[in-house]
């Protein structure tokens, strides 16, 4: 009788891990169902919410609340975005203008590709009046001063209609003019600057 009652003992010692590994896979597929029963409930809810147009579309509440938001955000930003959009203007302006090297009031006389190339036109062209104002006193200078400006300025205007030719040029036509007009102006500028009494720079 003792035999058999410590075979039982041992069997049920046995038993014991086999039993609890049971009970685990059991409360574990019990956790499965009861996970996908609960995902099964939310997705029913989130399908029925997005039919009814309460998810990722526009309803009458939901445009309430933004418009009432907008009333109240949109005053207070416009001031400060136009603020910036001048600033950046300004700022955008002054640079263009120091890279054309014209006064700021005048940018809107150069415009196109072949803006700084304009702008260099009309600088020469002032640089022609300021030399003949200074050549007035010698009658000898005067006259070889006036007839070069006379001559400059013929040239000048020509540069200017070449310009503008080649705004409606191809791009590398337009190039080829640009560079061309360019060298030209660096002669009339040298000669300018000899004129003024200033040692132009070889090239």
């Amino acid at each position: 009788m003792r035999k058999r009652t410590t075979r039982l003992r041992r069997v049920s010692k046995k038993a014991r891990p086999a039993r609890a590994a049971r009970q685990a896979r059991r409360a574990g597929r019990k956790a499965r169902r009861a996970d996908e029963k609960l995902t099964k409930r939310v997705d029913k809810k989130l399908a029925k919410r997005i039919s009814e147009g309460e998810h990722g579309r526009i309803t009458p509440g939901r445009a309430k609340k933004v418009i009432g938001v907008a009333k109240v955000v949109v005053p207070v930003l416009v001031p400060f975005a136009r603020h910036a959009a001048t600033a950046a203007r300004e700022r955008y302006d002054r640079m263009r203008a120091r890279h054309l090297g014209v006064p700021v009031d005048q940018l809107g006389s150069f415009s196109g590709r072949g803006a700084a190339l304009h702008a260099r036109i009309a600088g020469d062209a002032e640089a022609l009046r300021d030399l003949r104002t200074q050549s007035a006193g010698n009658d000898e200078v005067s006259l070889a001063a006036e007839q070069y400006a006379e001559r400059t300025a013929a040239r000048l205007a020509q540069l200017t209609s070449a310009v503008r030719a080649a705004e409606r040029m191809p791009a590398q036509r337009r190039r080829s003019a640009h560079r061309a007009v360019d060298a030209e102006l660096g002669e009339i500028e040298d000669e300018l600057l000899t004129r003024f009494g200033i040692r132009a720079r070889t090239r």
